[in-house]
């Protein structure tokens, strides 16, 4: 009797044994993901505060201080894609090194530039890095916790640590370049790149989709990466041309060329590098053209903010950085939110709440004036534009990747990432062209702050269409299960 009685008590011990070692060998896996996404996201936003000082040292122009946060997005943007395949062929760990160690080395490259052309090409260089790294945080992530709730919260956490890194460029960027100079937002990625990828080797292990003998599609990768490239400078010609000047319809015919060959090619090549068949998964379609609609407006709220700080409210590059924090708050707290909605109203309607949320924090920040007050100007709206921001980004990027085999999920962690940095990089160049065509050319406050405000009401704009996409084509029932796993 003694011993039927204890039987189930040494399997209840063994079975909580095991769960503790699942989850002592988990949490430093996500660990080392999460970090890695912080840093890719980080130096999206960290030179935003450093801007005016490099043009300062290096004698940038407005359109070059552009290019110094689009050099980045478009090569990220554009090999990600190349970076997710690249992981399930060659295997997660090991793209993930090797992009950790070209974006540190990059950093460096960066921090060390003396003319605007090499502070370009490092930026690009970083980019590239990135696309080759963030695949792999979230393909490592979701392979190391089962689908279900934990997988649910791991992804809550990643989203929460990747957006907390954006919106900490601000206050990371400002501080730095106060107590340094605007070097030290690129080299500090040198000593925390170098400790990550001592952790990297230590903790994590190999994983692959077992397409060794796949070829990767490089064609595939710089088409859409010039073509991308070439669609923004287009659209900041415009600035200076006008639409309608040879200046500007060469570059964007020739960048809606490049795009269409890409998907000419990947419709016919034998391993391409974005297979078109993803997209007639409805819930991976659909959640990466929201995921797009809302990059293009989110991601140009920190340039925006931190111009208006700087330019027009005369903060110092650390005030301005501190003036954002209540916003990185909020977009982790929202990030952490959405789980938890996600169960109870679904992943659609959890997305389309937390971009109606951001949409009407975009609408407050458009009422902007050259005298604005912190609570008003900023504090607010930002609190309301990053609380739905992090409720939106958790669902989409879980309804996205829900809907891919097993072979394809670094290729679909890589196009999650694409989309919403596509979509900024695109957003950043029309919005900037945006408040430029308004502000005329014309440096004081009230000018500077009626084009920062329109470029406001267009991402306000942006948003409300994303939420018709969302509602019209989004799964319904499908999200809700996604979401419980």
């Amino acid at each position: 009797m003694t011993g039927m009685v204890q039987a189930p008590s040494d399997t209840a011990a063994a079975s909580v044994s095991a769960a503790g070692r699942r989850a002592m060998r988990t949490w430093p896996v996500v660990l080392a993901a999460c970090a890695g996404q912080f840093l890719v996201v980080l130096d999206v936003s960290v030179v935003n505060t450093a801007l005016p000082s490099m043009r300062a040292d290096l004698g940038l122009s407005a359109v070059g201080l552009q290019w110094v946060v689009n050099a980045y997005s478009i090569a990220f943007a554009g090999f990600m894609l190349l970076g997710g395949r690249a992981g399930d062929i060659f295997g997660r760990k090991l793209m993930f090194l090797v992009g950790l160690g070209l974006f540190t080395a990059a950093s460096l490259a960066g921090g060390l530039a003396q003319e605007g052309w090499q502070l370009l090409a490092a930026r690009a260089g970083q980019g590239l890095g990135a696309a080759v790294l963030a695949p792999s945080t979230l393909t490592i992530l979701t392979s190391a916790v089962p689908e279900g709730p934990a997988r649910a919260r791991a992804i809550g956490t990643w989203t929460a640590v990747g957006a907390g890194g954006g919106a900490a460029g601000g206050l990371v960027g400002g501080a730095l370049t106060d107590a340094f100079n605007w070097r030290w937002t690129l080299l500090i990625n040198v000593p925390v790149g170098a400790l990550v990828l001592v952790l990297g080797i230590w903790w994590l292990t190999e994983s692959r989709a077992g397409e060794q003998r796949r070829r990767l599609d490089l064609p595939g990768a710089v088409l859409v990466t010039a073509g991308l490239a070439t669609l923004a400078y287009g659209i900041v010609q415009t600035e200076q041309e006008g639409w309608t000047a040879p200046a500007t319809l060469v570059p964007l015919a020739a960048g809606l060329a490049l795009l269409g060959l890409f998907v000419a090619v990947e419709a016919r090549a034998k391993a391409p590098l974005m297979p078109l068949k993803l997209f007639r998964v409805r819930s991976v379609s659909a959640a990466n053209a929201a995921m797009f609609s809302c990059g293009a407006a989110m991601f140009c709220m920190w340039f925006f903010m931190t111009l208006y700080a700087q330019n027009v409210l005369d903060y110092s590059p650390l005030a301005a950085g501190l003036a954002l924090m209540p916003s990185s708050l909020a977009v982790v707290v929202g990030s952490k939110a959405a789980p938890p909605l996600m169960r109870s109203i679904g992943a659609r309607n959890t997305a389309v709440l937390g971009t109606l949320v951001s949409a009407v924090g975009f609408a407050w920040q458009s009422t902007m004036n050259a005298h604005g007050s912190y609570p008003t100007a900023i504090l607010l709206p930002g609190l309301l534009m990053m609380l739905g921001g992090g409720l939106a980004a958790t669902p989409l990027a879980s309804l996205a990747t829900s809907g891919a085999d097993p072979g394809d999920a670094g290729l679909v962690s890589g196009l999650v990432n694409t989309s919403r940095t596509m979509g900024g990089a695109l957003g950043l160049a029309v919005l900037s062209t945006v408040a430029a065509s308004r502000t005329a050319g014309a440096t004081d406050p009230e000018s500077l702050t009626a084009g920062y405000a329109l470029a406001f009401r267009t991402g306000t704009g942006v948003l409300l269409a994303g939420v018709v996409l969302m509602l019209l084509w989004l799964p319904r029932d499908g999200a809700k299960d996604a979401a419980e796993g």
